[in-house]
This record gives C-alpha cells, sequence and structure tokens, in this order.
C-alpha cells in the first residue's frame, strides 16, 4: 500500500463578468480520496518561475463533455474538463495546476487555480492522479481555448496543454434542453397538417394547422406554388394550435406542388429561427370544366379584343392622340420578382457594412432577392467557391436576373493581381468565414462578360463617395457603370428590364432617387454606412494599404482561424427574401409640351425577414489559379 504523507489541494476561481462563461455551483470542493485537507487561494497569485530542471512535467489530456447542469433554477449547457497527472519523479516539484479558458467569441476568460503538492506519484486506487473543473457554463455553437500548465513554470519551455473546444448546436440532443435552446425553439414540433377543399365556384381553400411553441408568440405562416405566394401573420393569444385558412383561385387550381412554411419568431433567435417547410400536392381540377371555362374566357377576350380594335379604327385622329394621353394605365405590376448576385471585394468592415445595408435597401424597398455569399454560407460551405458562384452564375444565365459587380480599391488590385502584379491580401478577407470570393468570380464571369451576348446580364457600379471610376477594372469600363446612389434609380429600371424613358414618357419611382432614398429605414442605415466609411478614408488616407497583409501575416492569420478537426460547428446564416414577388405602381400624370411625363409610386414593403441556415461542415478554403486568357490587364 502506498502511503500518502501529505497533499494539500487548493482550487479557486477568477471570472470576468460574463452573461454565459462562468461555473453552476459556486461552493467549490476539492476533496478527493487520499487528500487530508483543502484550501482556497487566489488565482491572481503570481507564480515562482524555476530553472527547466527544478520545474514539473506537464499535464496530460483527460476528456471533455458537454452536457446540462442547473443554475439559478434554469438549465443550461456547461463543459467539463479533465486532464491528468504524469507519474514520474518530478511530481515531487510539483504545487499545482492552472486551467485558462477563453471564449473565442467576446475574448471573455476564466482562470482557475489549483495548489497542491505531494509525494506520491499514484493516487489511492494505484492510478495516476487527476483533476476536473466541472460545470462551466458555455453558449451553444461558440468555440472555447482551454489551456492548461502545472506550476511552478520552467523560465524556458515550459509545457502546456491546449485545445480548442466547439460547443456544438440546439440541435444536438445533449443541450437541447438547455434554457438558451429552449428560448429558440430547439425542441418545437409543429406537426403541421395541410386540408384542401374546393367549393362549387371552384375556389380552392387551403386550411393549414400547426402547434404553437412555448415561446413563440408570434408566426408567419406562408404558402407557395408555381405562379403565387401568400402570407399571413397569426399571433397566439395563449392557443396551443393555430388554424391558418388560404383562399385560391381558378388559375392556381392545375396540378402542382404548394411548399408550407412556418416562421415562429422565438425570443432568442426571432426573426433569425429555424422554418419548418412542408410540400404537398395540389388537388386536380376536373380537366373538362377547365377547358370549357377557358374557352369561354378565351372568347370573350376575343370579342372584347375585336371592339377595343374597331373602336380605335372608328375615332378622329386628332382627338385619338389627346384621348391616349388622357388614358394611361392606373395601375402596373411586376409580375416576376427579379433576382441578383452580388460580387464585390472585402476591403474594408466597413465597405462590407456598406454591402450588407444595399443588399437590405434592395430586399426592403426595392423587392429584389439578393444572393450573396455571406448570406448564403451553408452552400457555399457544401460547394466550394467555385462551384457555388458557378451554380449561381448558370441559374442567371437562363433567366432575366443579373449579375452586380461592385467595384472598388480591392476590385481593382485584385484585378492587377490577376494579371501578374504582386498578390492581394486583405485583413478583412481572412477574418470572413467565405474567403476572398471575388478573385475566382473574375476568373469565372470575365470570359462570359466580353460576349456580346452577355453584357446585358452583368451590371457595373461603384459607390463614388468611397470610391472612383479609376477602380473599375478595364474588361468592364466597355460597359456602363453606374454611381451610387446618384444613379441608383437607372440601375434599378436595369435590374427590371423596364427602359426610363419611353416614346411620349419619362419613367421615375418615387424613393429611389439620390436625395429621396434615405427617407426610409434601411435607406438611411445605407446612408449612414457611407458616410461612416467616407469619414474613415478622410481621416486615414492610407487606409487600403493599412488593410494589406504580407505573406506572413496571411498564414498566421489563417493558422489561428483553424478550427479544431474533432469539434462540431454551427453557424447562421441570414437571406433576404420578400413577402410578395407582386409590387403595385401607380402613376402621377404631368402634361409637358409633347410628351406625359409619368411618375411611378412604387410601394413596397419595409420589412426585412430572414432565414436561419442548418448545420454544415467547417468553409472549404479553395486554392484557385485564375484563367485570364487572352485578356488584357490594366
Amino acid at each position: 500500500m502506498i502511503l500518502v504523507t501529505f497533499l494539500c489541494f487548493c482550487l479557486t476561481a477568477r471570472l470576468m463578468v460574463s452573461s454565459s462563461l462562468q461555473i453552476v455551483d459556486k461552493r467549490l470542493d476539492c476533496s478527493q480520496p487520499g487528500l487530508d485537507h483543502c484550501k482556497i487561494n487566489n488565482c491572481s497569485d503570481k507564480h515562482e518561475v524555476v530553472p527547466p530542471l527544478s520545474a514539473p512535467t506537464g499535464p496530460d489530456w483527460g476528456s471533455e463533455r458537454v452536457g446540462i447542469g442547473m443554475d439559478k433554477h434554469r438549465p443550461v449547457s456547461i463543459l467539463n474538463v479533465k486532464w491528468i497527472i504524469r507519474s514520474d519523479a518530478s511530481i515531487l516539484k510539483l504545487q499545482g495546476s492552472e486551467i485558462n479558458i477563453l471564449d473565442k467569441t467576446t475574448n471573455q476568460s476564466m482562470c482557475v487555480q489549483f495548489s497542491y503538492n505531494t509525494t506520491e506519484q499514484m493516487n489511492p486506487n494505484y492510478k495516476r492522479w487527476n483533476f476536473s473543473l466541472d460545470g462551466v457554463v458555455v453558449e451553444p455553437g461558440r468555440t472555447y481555448m482551454v489551456s492548461i500548465f502545472n506550476f511552478p513554470q520552467a523560465k524556458i519551455g515550459h509545457d502546456m496543454i491546449s485545445k480548442e473546444i466547439t460547443i456544438p448546436g440546439c440541435d444536438d440532443k445533449r443541450i437541447q434542453k438547455a434554457q438558451m435552446c429552449l428560448e429558440n425553439g430547439s425542441l418545437w414540433d409543429p406537426n403541421m397538417t395541410v386540408s384542401v377543399s374546393v367549393d362549387n365556384e371552384h375556389k380552392m381553400s387551403v386550411v393549414v394547422g400547426f402547434k404553437a411553441a412555448k415561446y413563440s408568440e408570434k408566426y408567419q405562416v406562408s404558402i407557395q406554388g408555381q405562379g403565387f405566394y401568400y402570407s399571413k401573420n397569426v399571433s397566439k393569444e395563449n392557443k396551443t394550435s393555430q388554424n391558418v385558412t388560404f383562399e385560391l383561385g381558378l388559375l392556381q387550381l392545375s396540378q402542382c406542388k404548394m411548399v408550407l412554411m412556418i416562421q415562429p419568431f422565438f425570443i432568442r433567435c426571432k426573426n433569425d429561427c429555424l422554418r419548418p417547410e412542408k410540400t404537398f400536392d395540389c388537388p386536380s381540377y376536373p380537366k373538362r370544366t377547365l377547358i370549357i371555362k377557358a374557352t369561354v374566357g378565351l372568347l370573350v377576350f376575343g370579342v372584347c379584343l375585336a371592339f377595343w380594335m374597331w373602336s380605335a379604327s372608328h375615332k378622329d385622329p386628332v382627338t385619338t392622340s389627346t384621348s391616349a394621353a388622357k388614358e394611361q394605365p392606373e395601375c402596373l405590376q411586376v409580375q416576376d420578382r427579379k433576382r441578383v448576385l452580388v460580387i464585390y471585394s472585402l476591403d474594408h468592415p466597413l465597405y462590407k457594412i456598406i454591402v450588407l445595408k444595399l443588399c437590405a435597401f434592395l430586399a426592403n424597398t426595392c423587392g429584389i432577392e439578393v444572393v450573396l455569399d455571406l448570406l448564403d454560407s451553408t452552400r457555399l460551405g457544401v460547394l466550394g467557391s467555385i462551384q457555388w458562384l458557378d451554380w449561381h452564375r448558370a441559374q442567371i444565365g437562363s433567366s432575366s436576373d443579373k449579375i452586380l459587380i461592385l467595384c472598388s480599391r480591392g476590385v481593382q488590385a485584385k484585378w492587377r493581381a490577376m494579371c501578374g502584379d504582386k498578390k492581394v491580401f486583405l485583413r478583412e478577407d481572412v477574418c470572413s468565414p467565405v474567403g476572398d470570393m471575388l478573385t475566382p468570380a473574375l476568373s469565372l464571369m470575365v470570359p462570359h462578360f466580353v460576349q456580346s451576348a452577355s453584357f446585358e446580364k452583368y451590371i457595373v457600379a461603384y459607390f463614388d463617395d468611397v470610391c472612383s471610376e479609376d477602380e473599375v477594372p478595364s474588361p468592364f469600363k466597355i460597359t456602363v457603370r453606374y454611381k451610387l446612389m446618384k444613379q441608383f434609380e437607372e440601375l434599378f429600371f436595369r435590374i427590371l428590364d423596364i427602359e426610363k424613358h419611353e416614346p411620349g414618357r419619362v419613367n421615375h419611382i418615387d424613393g429611389l432617387a439620390e436625395d429621396e432614398y434615405y427617407h426610409c429605414p434601411s435607406g438611411r442605415a445605407l446612408r449612414d454606412a457611407i458616410e461612416a466609411f467616407q469619414a474613415y478614408q478622410l481621416a486615414h488616407p492610407q487606409w487600403f494599404e493599412e488593410e494589406l497583409l504580407e505573406n506572413s501575416e496571411w498564414e498566421v492569420e489563417e493558422t489561428s482561424a483553424e478550427i479544431y478537426e474533432d469539434t462540431k460547428t454551427t453557424t447562421n446564416l441570414i437571406t433576404f427574401s420578400v413577402p410578395d414577388p407582386t409590387h403595385v405602381v401607380s402613376y402621377l400624370k404631368t402634361q409637358e409640351s409633347d410628351f406625359t411625363v409619368d411618375r411611378i409610386r412604387l410601394h413596397m414593403a419595409e420589412q426585412l425577414q430572414m432565414s436561419t441556415s442548418v448545420q454544415f461542415n467547417p468553409h472549404i478554403v479553395e486554392n484557385m489559379q485564375p484563367v485570364l486568357g487572352k485578356y488584357q490587364c490594366h
């Protein structure tokens, strides 16, 4: 039997003020078999630094475990860390261990110190001494750096073990019952039901039923099919279940598939919560009845058209032009919602904010579906940058959608680098989860852009308050370059494939001019972001050079961003969508000398809706050699 002559163990915790990084059990107990007594000292005490031969060897990793603990009568997600003391002669010089935990998201840290000494290499159970820190409160999805060392430390080359531990998301069964996850709807099962019926007037009613959640008071229920989209907002009002009815007309009764989606608004994730979906088939409408009604409709339309043509041919030529000017259409419907892929360079954090605010303005005020790498990181992480860009380019090539290229100093610098100049490494590219997306985008799109048939797909623009026309790469100078926000209205007409100047009139959209766009919340946020970056440029004339990294700095930044292989990461994804692709615009007519100037008032919802992502693997960094071919670089 091994005699333990004396072992004194001391544990204390120094916690920085944080909402998450703390220990559940405030009554720290350091007792274990073989120890006589324990005491608690302050973790901030300085350790003695000794020569290497007088220092103990470092500890070994034991294990880490994620689970649920109780903190102030509520369940929280916790982390338990265990480490083992090496059984060698240096244990005689061992005075204790210290563990440090750093939250890499908030940079908050916790320090816990174990002070002890012993002369025995094994505990009374003939096993190596081991220690653990249990009940550290952590947040789902965050990454923590855990470092442990024994003291006294050696002056040179002291032994320390470090490990990055990523806490799984709320979809992990081990922490689904934590209060934070419950407030994010981790255990919510909507149990969606759909009932479809057709009445005698051939109108279809779709009744959607679902179970309400405990921590969500509001829901948005939407139903979408080929050519239509409807949504309704619902309040829980202390009900455990909800029913929402949609009325669809004759045109939606053909063979089709419908997608039902419920967006909850939980306490934590608010409008960025997981949205369950369900797909179901529309009922088949009787073909014979449909054919009869279609035939009658065509006959009525033909009679009306013939009468209109007859009336037009018998009118006085002089009065016809006058009446035509007076009888302008009362309203115009934009049938299809346009989609825009935004290509840009991450020049600076303030410039990234400008890009995001522009996307919000396009989505909220203009009703444009925006495709942005930062907002589609789930698919980007799965496909890789080249495949993601090529897929979206192919989708846009087969539709009337557009690619918006925002030129800046980073775009020009990276284009020159592709042409043989010095490589460009921007700090924001290293910090971004998607990395440098501009270089692969240019290598894919420049050969496609120079084809005359592809000009209409590409829109080149720059913010003239923070950029200049000199920063537009030479291949894009053969097309129109729009100044934002001075020429935003022209750019918007280009997205819609509508001419601003038409015979006899000039189209105008209220709220999009340079002196009007900031009257709405999203436009005001965009203007503030532009002014903030403009002020920063005035205060820092060398701002772009300060964002450049040397190769060595790039490698250091890249290494620090690596994620431990055995851990699991959950990332939030944000995308823009608008409730209804149909936007009604009305004309305000003003008569001038030879033509009518129509002012179109575009009414659009000032509501930004977002969706969350599903779990995906860490971002794949791709090394790409762009193929420039024969295109000239300037």
